[in-house]
């Protein structure tokens, strides 16, 4: 089991530095320096809010299935965080690139991916043609995760299974 388990590890930190390190670019640097915050308290918060308040019809319930998916689904993060306290990986490898201000929390799983899929699910369910530009942009915000050194390919993909599912269960719960 731990050949398997060393193998996955392995496995992990190449694809985290082919991310963080071989896809090194300026207009990435920028790009997705400010694609990450829309996984981000302030924006997810803010825009499921806007849209819940002022939206109508299909709109207004997509937003408070959006806000209440975006608050069930940090309750999972919020205990598995301390469960499994994870060190981000620019603390760990060595020649990590960072963006500015980087997080001291721990990295499992991620709560930006976390955020933008809980986010991104209701609107999809309630309009299905924006998946062709809301997946694309929330797996950016993961991928950015990963860019900016803040977190393993696994916190995000973590993150996404979480948010997903608490989107999901969500619009369950809430129709």
């Amino acid at each position: 089991m731990s050949r398997v388990i060393n193998w996955l590890l392995h496995r992990e930190r190449q694809l985290f530095y082919i991310v963080n390190r071989k896809m090194r670019h300026s207009v990435l640097d920028s790009t997705l320096s400010l694609i990450t915050h829309m996984g981000g308290a302030t924006f997810t918060i803010s825009v499921t809010l806007l849209i819940g308040l002022f939206g109508s019809g299909s709109w207004s319930l997509a937003g408070w299935q959006s806000l209440a998916a975006l608050a069930i689904s940090h309750i999972p993060v919020a205990i598995v965080k301390r469960k499994y306290p994870r060190r981000r990986p620019y603390l760990v490898l060595p020649e990590t690139n960072i963006g500015k201000n980087p997080l001291t929390d721990h990295s499992f799983p991620s709560g930006h991916s976390t955020a933008i899929f809980s986010v991104v699910v209701p609107f999809i369910a309630a309009a299905p043609v924006l998946g062709l530009v809301l997946l694309p942009l929330a797996s950016l915000v993961s991928l950015s995760r990963i860019y900016l050194g803040l977190h393993y390919p696994s916190d995000c993909a973590a993150g996404i299974a979480i948010g997903t599912c608490a989107g999901f269960g969500t619009i369950a719960m809430i129709s």
